[in-house]
This record gives structure tokens, sequence and C-alpha cells, in this order.
């Protein structure tokens, strides 16, 4: 019985200390509209992204041997034509002013009538200098692939190459009615 008590005691006490934290903490919806853009560039892609269809905003540089290693024609130009549905915008951030047109030949990318290229005018890679955020998103890494329906982002790839596999999931999901 004692036993019991003091286990008892100590559930009420551990709630009684997490509770409000709990109560404090918010988790933040599945998807949220961007905000407003600050930037031409940026003006341009919100527009683009708060349309009816599944919009995939991958970001990228030249120099970046993970932007590299997925622009192959098997990477993203296979992807796009499989996908004729959905909006892409390619977007070259950090590129230290270095032309991209190169690289997207090499990926065979460039003709696709649902692919969109842009370079963001800030070309600095340095920490201090560069664009660290997009439609009020953070960008920390590339390459970044957002997927977004109706100006809501659905998903966000933040860690590097994407898998195509998974990608193709996301968007399928993203194409799926959503009642929340």
């Amino acid at each position: 019985m004692k036993l019991r008590l003091s286990f008892l005691a100590a559930a009420h006490l551990a709630w009684s200390l997490l509770a409000p934290l709990a109560a404090r903490a918010q988790t933040p919806p599945a998807s949220s509209p961007p905000p407003k853009a600050a930037d031409p560039v940026e003006t341009q892609v919100a527009a683009i992204v708060a349309g009816p269809q599944v919009t995939i905003v991958h970001f990228w540089a030249p120099w970046c041997p993970n932007c590299r290693a997925e622009m192959t024609p098997d990477g993203w130009a296979k992807f796009i034509g499989a996908n004729p549905d959905v909006k892409f915008v390619f977007l070259n951030i950090w590129h230290r002013d270095q032309d991209p047109a190169p690289r997207l030949r090499d990926g065979a990318l460039g003709d696709q009538p649902n692919l969109l290229l842009l370079t963001h005018p800030n070309p600095s890679r340095a920490q201090a200098d560069r664009l660290n955020a997009f439609l009020g998103l953070p960008i920390t890494w590339i390459p970044t692939t957002w997927v977004f329906r109706e100006g809501r982002l659905r998903f966000a790839l933040n860690y590097g190459e994407v898998r195509f596999d998974v990608l193709q999931t996301l968007v399928n999901d993203s194409r799926d009615a959503w009642k929340h």
C-alpha cells in the first residue's frame, strides 16, 4: 500500500510539473501558408505556389556536389517528365555568380514546359550574407526541396539529395485532398 501511494504521489508530482509545459507547447500546423515575399524572385515563386497545382521548389547551386549528383538525365529530368501536372521551380541560390546553364544542360533540364529556372539575385555563399530564408521558411542546406499545394507547404526535404521514389510518394500524397 505504501509503495502504491508513493507511485501515485510521484505521478501526481510529475503531472503537476509537466502539465503546464505541455499546455504551453504548440504544435506547428501540418502545412502553413507562406508569408509575404521580400524580393521579386520570392514574389514570383509565392504566386506560383499559391496555385491549385502541386508545386515543387528546389534550391540548388552549380558548385554543389550533392546538387550535381541528382542532376542527371535519369534524375530530375526523368522525374519532371513523369509528372507533367506538377509545376517545378528550380532556384539557383548561393551560386557565387556561376552560370547554371552547363549543369542544367548536363542534367537535360531546361526544355520542360512545367519547369521554371530562376537564379536568386543574392549570389553569396557566406553564412552572414547568403539567403537563409525564403517564403518565411529557413534554408540551411542545399539541395533543399519543398512540395506545395494551394499555397501551403506540404512537405520539406531540407537535408540534401532527394530520393525520387520518396519524392514521388510526397507528390502523390500532396495531390490527394487533405481534410485538415
